[in-house]
């Protein structure tokens, strides 16, 4: 029987209900003992009494009583990550900002958050180089492998929770900057196109549809040169893809992505690699609750890029207020 374990729901297992949490991470136990469990309240969310069906949000603790041998058979066949000194040292170096409750990381491209299948080397596999057990940051959301910038994780339970509640209600203001293949017009303003998952041929894919989830992006035109536009883009909705679809369907694809742009998204010249990169981010901060902001420096390709049109790297850039309609 292993002990009581205090596990926080990362970005990743975001409004999966508990049955299917327990399926994909404690496989060895079987619905009638879950429900067992819950029935006599051993298996809690945030402390309080829940039923199998209750959706999960990013950064609630999930405690769970001692379980038979065996209930993670499957993730333990795989073996716990060896970290290397190699990747410890990686990952200490991609710190731009740490305290008490927070660390944030310039992400690299190319680099995925959370591992997946046939997905070895990830930012929560190198974790450890922080700390284990209490002392192991938390990933509090997440970017897509190919973007780079902010990445925000809390360094307690208390801070990762609060984190996890800011995103959800809509209390970070994130700025992206893009390379995006075209001009906008007008050259500002918000796009507010839902989007729902579809299969196709190519796999799942987000796409633009009256029947999917609201989705709303405010954009500015920074500088424009020739056929390429450089684009501050502000998601006020955390939908997957968001600002790779609403780009698209304005006819300015981010230059490299290939999924939603197509053969458009790509300019000879330009490296093909993704040209979208999360720069800053405001947000209450979990001790305080005071505004805090953050910014990351534009790094590899996007850098060369940038360096190459001359664009400017501090350029001022002012949201009107956030108003989601």
């Amino acid at each position: 029987m292993s002990g009581v374990q205090q596990i926080t729901v990362s970005a990743e297992d975001d409004d999966l209900r508990l049955d299917r949490w327990f399926r994909k991470h404690f496989p060895g136990v079987k619905h009638g003992q879950l429900e067992k469990l819950l029935r006599k309240g051993q298996i809690r969310v945030d402390g309080g009494r829940i039923k199998a069906s209750h959706k999960l949000a990013a950064g609630q603790i999930i405690r769970i009583p001692p379980l038979p041998e065996g209930a993670d058979e499957a993730l333990a066949k795989k073996g716990p990550p060896v970290l290397s000194n190699r990747d410890a040292r990686f990952i200490r170096d991609l710190v731009i900002y740490e305290d008490d409750a927070l660390l944030i990381l310039n992400k690299p491209f190319g680099l995925a958050v959370q591992g997946g299948s046939k997905t070895n080397r990830h930012i929560d596999g190198m974790l450890d180089a922080f700390g284990k057990g209490e002392a192991r940051p938390r990933l509090t959301h997440r970017l897509d492998r190919d973007t780079g910038g902010v990445l925000v994780l809390g360094k307690t339970r208390k801070a990762a929770k609060a984190l996890g509640e800011f995103f959800q209600r809509h209390k970070v203001e994130k700025t992206y900057w893009a390379l995006l293949a075209g001009v906008p017009h007008p050259r500002q303003g918000r796009i507010d196109l839902p989007i729902v998952k579809k299969a196709g041929p190519e796999g799942e894919k987000m796409n633009k549809s009256e029947a999917g989830k609201k989705a709303l992006t405010d954009f500015q035109v920074v500088e424009e040169a020739g056929s390429v536009s450089f684009v501050a883009l502000r998601p006020l909705t955390g939908r997957t893809h968001q600002l790779r679809v609403h780009c698209a369907a304005i006819g300015a694809p981010i230059v490299g992505d290939g999924k939603y742009g197509g053969a458009a998204s790509h300019i000879e010249g330009i490296s093909p690699k993704m040209h979208l990169f999360c720069q800053s981010m405001t947000f209450p901060h979990p001790l305080t609750r005071r505004s805090f902001s953050v910014k990351a420096e534009l790094s590899a390709h996007m850098l060369a890029t940038w360096k190459f049109f001359n664009f400017p790297r501090k350029p001022v850039i002012e949201w009107p207020e956030a108003n989601l309609g």
